[in-house]
């Protein structure tokens, strides 16, 4: 399993966002899908990743004096652990969480500076529900999610299925108080 910081750079973040869900693509196609990383940085963050185990190279082939290579994530790889995320500090967490939101707020920025962004047609969401869960609710339901999004990942894209990106953020509310204790 990787670190955070590996995972969480923003350039990282999104090649694996990009390579997640899809089939294997080499650089010169993550370059086409994400124009605006200069093509050094690419070739760069990717070799990151593939040293780091996180992608696997699934094909090679020689085109005009070149190695080309098709990546694909290892999706037991592109998870920082739990002994991991237990170690992180408190500075730690507020930099990935700032990676992470940097990587969702660009992602979301691009699909509403591509042509025909229609968010309501689209069905874009973004909601907050708070629910009261002990340490055992919270973690069933976060399993139940997990099994949710899982279950779809083997869609194939076909004409009609549009690819969405799911992403999870639980925050406990220490502010709140449980109802009776006020």
């Amino acid at each position: 399993m990787a670190s955070a910081d590996l995972l969480l750079h923003p350039v990282r973040a999104r090649i694996l966002q990009t390579l997640f869900g899809s089939d294997p693509l080499t650089t010169a196609q993550l370059r086409e899908r994400l124009p605006d990383i200069a093509p050094a940085t690419m070739y760069r963050h990717v070799a990151v990743l593939a040293e780091a185990g996180v992608l696997e190279v699934v094909e090679e082939k020689r085109v005009r004096g070149t190695v080309e290579r098709s990546y694909r994530v290892r999706q037991e790889q592109a998870v920082v652990d739990p002994e991991a995320r237990e170690a992180m500090g408190i500075e730690d967490h507020r930099r990935a969480f700032t990676a992470f939101s940097a990587s969702l707020m660009a992602d979301f920025e691009r699909y509403l500076a591509s042509d025909g962004a229609n968010p309501a047609d689209d069905g874009v969401a973004y909601r907050q529900g708070p629910v009261w869960l002990t340490k055992e609710e919270f973690a069933e339901l976060i399993e139940e999610l997990d099994a949710a999004v899982v279950a779809r990942t083997g869609n194939a894209p076909t004409p009609g299925r549009v690819r969405h990106v799911f992403s999870l953020i639980a925050v406990p509310d220490n502010a709140a108080e449980p109802p009776g204790e006020r």
